[in-house]
């Protein structure tokens, strides 16, 4: 198959692309900032040469969007709604004028799109929809906002030879330097990965060979339409998946963080608290229904594959810097 991911750069682009094209399938990213074989120039916002990928093409996984590991200033927040609206806009476009279009289009979408809560998980069908919760702050309606918009622009688009489907998708838990998982094994490592505000707040997650299973599986159904949560079935505490976590690498010790003290080093790490604050316990429904069989369903087995990975990546590259 050809594959097109608009904004396929990031972690998940990575995951993705690397999967994709060992499963032998013809993949093109389309970037800013061309770098490599299969990369095409777009801006994100305006059609162009580029849409001539999207014609006669099999897939389409769009994926852009402004990374949310920002401060959430007025400034970023907009760019982050302008980013993925406008990239779901122009991807519309594309294919609703495509003479060949894809047969799927996968508009990733996000798991915040649910409310802050603690006392039930959100599937598709009965999951409460965030923007109204009481005493969080504020602008967090505003990411909720930013997941209806991103998802709406998709359902506009007129692509009638096209299946829809958005992504809602939770934390893509891959050993990839700079993703998720880095940092939180990071803060296990440095004894620092306890308890966040007592850290009842859910963490919803999916093991990246998890994820890009599910991808594939979306593909294949041509029966699925609309909004599917890509989350693992086991969302846990923030403490008790931190504390999984700290064994898996062997770290007896995480100190616990108040509320400010996250907002302090949300701030250093030039990130938000929400991404450490808010309650996401997310699970996979639709996916679940459908036949969907996760490989990495619970954390501790997640956990330890994850950190088993790093380990061995990090001692391959110990030994190939020793032979340089």
């Amino acid at each position: 198959m050809k594959i097109v991911l608009p904004g396929g750069t990031g972690q998940v682009g990575g995951v993705l692309r690397r999967a994709l094209t060992a499963a032998g399938h013809e993949v093109v990213v389309l970037t800013r900032r061309p770098a490599r074989d299969g990369d095409v120039r777009w801006d994100g916002r305006t059609l162009g040469p580029w849409a001539e990928e999207v014609d006669g093409s099999d897939v389409v996984i769009n994926l852009a969007g402004r990374s949310v590991s920002c401060r959430y200033t007025d400034e970023n927040l907009r760019a982050m709604m302008d980013s993925r609206v406008d990239s779901a806009r122009v991807v519309g476009e594309a294919v609703a004028g495509a003479r060949k279009p894809p047969r799927v289009w996968l508009q990733m979408s996000t798991a915040t799109i649910y409310a802050h809560r603690f006392d039930a998980p959100n599937d598709e069908a009965t999951g409460a929809i965030g923007g109204d919760e009481p005493d969080v702050p504020g602008y967090w309606a505003y990411s909720v906002e930013i997941a209806r918009n991103w998802e709406r622009e998709q359902e506009r688009a007129a692509t009638p030879r096209t299946r829809k489907v958005a992504l809602r998708s939770a934390m893509v838990m891959s050993p990839d330097r700079g993703g998720v998982f880095d940092y939180l094994l990071w803060l296990a490592r440095l004894g620092l990965g306890g308890p966040v505000a007592g850290g009842a707040q859910y963490v919803s997650w999916i093991h990246d060979r998890d994820f890009v299973r599910a991808v594939e599986f979306l593909i294949d159904r041509d029966d699925i339409t609309g909004a599917v949560n890509l989350a693992a079935p086991d969302p846990r505490p923030q403490r008790e998946l931190m504390r999984v976590l700290r064994g898996a690498w062997g770290m007896p010790v995480g100190l616990p963080a108040t509320r400010w003290m996250a907002g302090i080093g949300a701030f250093a790490l030039r990130s938000d608290p929400e991404l450490l604050l808010k309650s996401r316990r997310v699970v996979p429904g639709r996916l679940t229904e459908a036949g969907f069989t996760f490989d990495h369903g619970a954390w501790p087995l997640a956990a330890a594959d994850l950190v088993g990975r790093v380990r061995r990546e990090r001692s391959r590259s110990r030994r190939t810097a020793a032979r340089s």
